[in-house]
């Protein structure tokens, strides 16, 4: 009996360090994983300009628009320029500190005091130029973060943040940082992709 009960506390020792050294190594492996993240993060926080040149498809409440895409920031303005699969301009927005200016195809010009609410009004869909620039180059607004995962390297894979949920795939070595060559950003009325063929980044 004396032998059954020693027999019966050390299988439950032997049972309970098992199962207390699983959780210790995925302990440490998330530990790694997020010093990674953010050393990706500050590396990435280090880009002052970026130009990108690539593609774009928009699908938003039974409208679409698919084509190029050329955009230049800065930490004072945003230009992009949106064109049709043939290359023809369709638009061009001008982001400034004060305003947002979407010129079309025809030479229309019209100005408002956000992107959101100009690129509804006139192209019918919403491009989320508020928080973009960072989303693009994957990183997370200074906003509060819904929910956020990255990979082994600790590049950022999916992003919830501003009632956007966010991908990323695709990332490649560009001038010291790595950055993501394909970002698909949804929300409740827009399924926006971006397909970045071409980066040009100036450090800060």
């Amino acid at each position: 009996m004396k032998f059954a009960n020693i027999f019966a506390a050390t299988c439950l020792v032997l049972i309970m360090q098992g199962c207390t050294s699983i959780p210790k190594s995925e302990s440490s492996a998330k530990t790694d994983s997020l010093k990674l993240y953010q050393l990706h993060q500050e590396n990435i926080k280090a880009i002052g300009q970026f130009s990108l040149k690539g593609r774009i498809g928009v699908q938003s409440e039974g409208k679409g628009f698919s084509g190029g895409i050329n955009w230049q920031h800065d930490n004072t303005k945003d230009v992009i320029g949106l064109y049709s699969p043939l290359g023809g301009q369709v638009a061009s927005i001008n982001k400034t500190s004060d305003k947002v200016t979407l010129e079309d195809s025809k030479g229309n010009s019209i100005s408002a005091l956000d992107a959101e609410s100009l690129t509804q009004q006139t192209l019918g869909w919403q491009l989320p130029l508020s928080g973009l620039a960072d989303w693009t180059i994957g990183s997370p607004t200074s906003g509060p973060i819904q929910n956020s995962t990255w990979d082994k390297q600790g590049y950022l894979t999916t992003l919830r943040q501003d009632g956007w949920d966010i991908e990323y795939q695709n990332y490649s070595q560009q001038n010291g940082h790595f950055l993501p060559g394909k970002i698909t950003l949804k929300n409740e009325k827009v399924n926006l992709k971006l397909i970045v063929e071409n980066w040009i980044i100036i450090d800060l």
